[in-house]
């Protein structure tokens, strides 16, 4: 990435004080929240103390990475109709998420994944597959957050050099390690509330402004983006990313297959379910964030046509030709460097909030999947002894996660989260679904699912245009891209299933009675209040 011609840096002091405030409140807030992080249950699920609203919140804060606030807008910047699909994966989504995954999920489970695919099987093996599966799509959702923080200091302060973004990344991920080892999932809920709060603030106030120049007209922005954009009015229409040929499509349908699947398998905003009292609670938690995850998506439409037509498409893909700078440029442009510095303190509010939430939930299932129960089996002497396991592994991920960033900086963070979202939709969302509404589903059907379909979308990830081939990869110089398609999910994810239907046909293990036990539960909640400590 060469910003060196497209960097907008604006008043330096003004961008670094104004981020420096944001991270003293949320320390402050962060330490408060520490004085009420005991037990277990008080730093995986925050005592299960949030309302359905707060909760509502902190999900559309775990929701909005930098993937939909940079990522959306500067896809949208450059292609047109066809970035905008992103936006309408990850909302079409959540009703995946509410209508078969949130209640039963909260019914059933406790703090992770885990807990709902183990409720009816073999403990140890199943845990751990899951846990693997959570620390696997963490990270690569990680990746696209530490590679958004290396863009932004390189645009802010003009950092045009490797290793000066690397000092940045690392710096994100050592706040982010602290707000998880302090404040755990209470303070990370508040820093969430706090930074949704003002990502959709900030937002509203860029896309009115954006619109008041054109007469609050939609149209006239999106004629005036055309005018302004090299292709015209082939940015209204669909085709110019992914209509060029049969692979291009083809990798289309992977892309909204992945969006549209995934997030019903995200561990981190699985885990948020567990927040919440009860399963009512857990609804309206669905019910606000698919409000709020919805108008800031409405929102990503403006500033992107915003973007290209006060900026300009040229303008953006020279300070980062993945389009991750369409947002903060559209910022400087309209108000200068006191919008730019506040869009990018947002910008960073956004990476904190998110990598906290990535990181908490994957510590909480190596400490109790891996720990509490198969190493320990279920028998921690020391109460203590868990969550000073998820606090030791929370810096290792930190630390995986800065090393993962600065290969991955560079890349459209949006593309990355899609990555992440496949995964996901993969190894999670298969077994979720067998294990909540199929009666005959055993252990080895989970495991074939879990491990196959992990192994399968990673693999296929590795050997994408994704990775190497081409000078948009992660690895440009390297070549050994054998499989077509930048996004796997069009292959993976049937596969993942069709392999959870032929682990379970293969053993006769079929627990009839506890699956029963597990229907009642997950749809009526009766006996999951107990299980959370209610």
């Amino acid at each position: 990435m060469n910003l060196a011609q497209g960097s907008i840096g604006g008043n330096t002091g003004l961008n670094i004080g104004i981020f420096l405030v944001f991270v003293a409140i949320t320390l402050v807030v962060v330490f408060r929240a520490s004085k009420n992080t005991k037990t277990a249950a008080d730093y995986y699920a925050g005592g299960h103390a949030f309302t359905g609203p707060q909760n509502g919140i902190a999900i559309s804060g775990d929701y909005l990475s930098a993937a939909s606030f940079l990522g959306i807008a500067g896809a949208i910047a450059l292609y047109g109709y066809d970035g905008f699909l992103y936006s309408i994966g990850f909302l079409v989504a959540w009703l995946v998420a509410l209508l078969l995954v949130a209640e039963l999920l909260r019914n059933t489970g406790k703090y992770t994944m885990g807990d709902v695919l183990a409720f009816r099987m073999r403990q140890r093996p199943v845990r751990a597959a899951a846990a693997t599966s959570t620390l696997v799509v963490s990270f690569f959702y990680l990746l696209a957050q530490m590679a958004a923080a290396g863009l932004l200091v390189a645009l802010l302060l003009g950092v045009t050099d490797k290793g000066g973004q690397a000092v940045v990344i690392t710096i994100v991920g050592l706040l982010m390690i602290t707000y998880v080892l302090i404040g755990g999932m209470k303070g990370t809920t508040w820093v969430q509330i706090i930074k949704a709060a003002l990502l959709i603030t900030g937002a509203a106030v860029i896309t009115v402004w954006v619109l008041t120049k054109y007469g609050l007209n939609l149209s006239g922005l999106l004629g005036a983006a055309a005018d302004a954009h090299p292709k015209g009015d082939q940015i209204l229409n669909p085709g110019l990313q992914y209509g060029t040929d049969g692979t291009s499509k083809l990798n289309f349908l992977s892309l909204g297959l992945a969006l549209v699947l995934g997030t019903a398998g995200l561990p981190h905003i699985l885990m948020r379910f567990y927040t919440v009292p009860t399963a009512k609670e857990a609804r309206r938690s669905v019910v606000w964030a698919i409000w709020l995850i919805g108008i800031f998506y409405l929102f990503t439409l403006v500033l992107g046509f915003g973007a290209a037509a006060i900026v300009g498409r040229d303008k953006i893909a020279k300070a980062d030709p993945g389009g991750n700078a369409a947002a903060p440029m559209l910022a400087d442009a309209l108000g200068g460097s006191f919008l730019l510095g506040i869009i990018s303190a947002i910008a960073f509010a956004t990476i904190l909030a998110v990598v906290a939430g990535l990181t908490i939930t994957a510590s909480a299932s190596f400490a109790h999947d891996i720990y509490a129960n198969i190493i320990k089996k279920g028998e921690v002497d020391d109460k203590d002894a868990e969550v000073r396991v998820a606090r030791r592994t929370a810096v290792v991920i930190g630390i995986l996660a800065i090393g993962g960033g600065i290969a991955a900086n560079g890349q459209n963070v949006a593309f990355l989260v899609a990555l992440a979202f496949a995964v996901a939709a993969s190894a999670n969302l298969p077994t979720i679904l067998y294990s909540l509404f199929w009666k005959r589903f055993n252990t080895s059907g989970a495991l074939w699912s879990i491990y196959g379909g992990l192994i399968v979308c990673v693999g296929l990830i590795v050997f994408s245009p994704a990775v190497s081939g081409n000078s948009k990869a992660m690895f440009p110089g390297a070549d050994f891209d054998w499989f077509p398609l930048s996004n796997p999910g069009i292959v993976s994810i049937p596969v993942s299933f069709l392999l959870g239907w032929i682990g379970t046909v293969l053993s006769k293990e079929h627990d009839q009675k506890k699956y029963a036990e597990m229907e009642v539960r997950s749809l009526t909640g009766i006996g999951a209040e107990k299980a959370v400590g209610h």
